[in-house]
């Protein structure tokens, strides 16, 4: 039986969306991944910067990212096509002196490198990406976690980030308290296409086998956790302990399918510059490993933006505006 085909909102196609770490997209080797269900090729020319092309030759449909880079061109494997970064193809070897068709090309998207990723949208942008001045200062050192890849969606992906209630019984002993189960109340100011949004509250001292959080001076740590949620499926997160140590959690969610996200968190804090990042690294690996075996039994597997098909109660505020901020953007199904 043929499965029938899911469109994505058109706004979401005009939001910027990662699609890799810096480092994934390597000089002389194009990077291939999907993207809201669309095969892309990311590769760089000798000037260092990115590009993003539909991951096709129109000769025989042969995923280009399985080529090369040659002369700032990414080349076919199958008949050696060669195709500029304006996606025209300039060479065919086979004829080399006939005129190119006009055909002969394929569609690029829109590419720019930030925060250590690679992003791309399928459309002209129409949401800009956040600021996030402590990363541009020099003064924090920044971590690269992930990224995680679940059989989920983006935003179900992004959801579990902005929930409180599950961390003392997903996460006891290292985001929550089991003893503590209630969750403080916030509130949320939309501005635009920003969710902003604080909770204090009371935390239990650093795990001994992660020892991430600056509150091991507080006789009664509490953290402050600053939020801004961008749509569709990014966040910032600033934690604080009411000194002058602070993190950075900068989380967002590549949208591959309906059914697949692959999340990437870069961490910036202002103290412990000698800590090997793989404590953070693999500390957020047993958080988002954690969150994975729940967010992947959850059905559907996209949040249901209409809210008679979940329950929601006062704690789910967050939840509750930013289904209700997606459907106002025109990003919900």
């Amino acid at each position: 039986m043929q499965t029938k085909k899911i469109y994505f909102p058109k706004r979401l196609l005009a939001c910027w969306h990662p699609i890799g770490y810096s480092h994934e997209i390597k000089a002389g080797s194009p990077y291939g991944t999907i993207l809201l269900d669309q095969p892309i090729v990311l590769w760089r020319t000798s000037d260092g910067l990115p590009h993003a092309m539909r991951d096709l030759c129109i000769h025989r449909g042969t995923a280009l990212s399985l080529g090369w880079i040659k002369d700032d061109c990414l080349v076919c494997p199958y008949h050696a096509w060669q195709y500029d970064k304006k996606g025209a193809c300039v060479l065919i070897p086979q004829a080399p002196d006939a005129e190119i068709p006009q055909k002969a090309k394929t569609p690029t998207y829109y590419c720019i490198e930030k925060f250590g990723l690679v992003w791309v949208a399928l459309k002209k942008p129409e949401f800009d990406l956040p600021e996030i001045p402590e990363y541009e200062n020099g003064h924090w050192k920044l971590v690269n976690t992930g990224p995680f890849n679940w059989n989920s969606h983006s935003s179900r992906q992004l959801e579990n980030f902005t929930d409180f209630g599950h961390f003392p019984w997903v996460h006891p002993g290292l985001l929550g308290d089991p003893e503590r189960p209630e969750v403080p109340d916030c509130k949320v100011v939309v501005k635009d296409s920003v969710l902003h949004y604080s909770v204090v509250r009371p935390e239990a001292a650093n795990s001994q086998d992660f020892p991430v959080f600056a509150n091991e001076d507080i006789v009664k740590p509490e953290r402050r956790s600053v939020y801004e949620l961008h749509l569709p499926y990014t966040i910032v997160l600033r934690l604080g302990w009411g000194g002058e140590k602070g993190m950075v959690y900068f989380f967002t969610s590549q949208p591959i399918s309906h059914n697949r996200c692959r999340g990437y968190c870069i961490i910036g804090r202002n103290y412990d510059y000698d800590k090997p990042d793989k404590i953070l690294q693999e500390f957020e690996q047993v958080i988002f490993d954690q969150d994975k075996r729940v967010v992947e039994s959850q059905r559907p597997q996209q949040v249901p933006f209409d809210f008679t098909e979940e329950l929601h109660l006062k704690f789910d505020t967050v939840a509750r505006n930013y289904r209700r901020a997606m459907k106002k953007e025109k990003l919900d199904y």
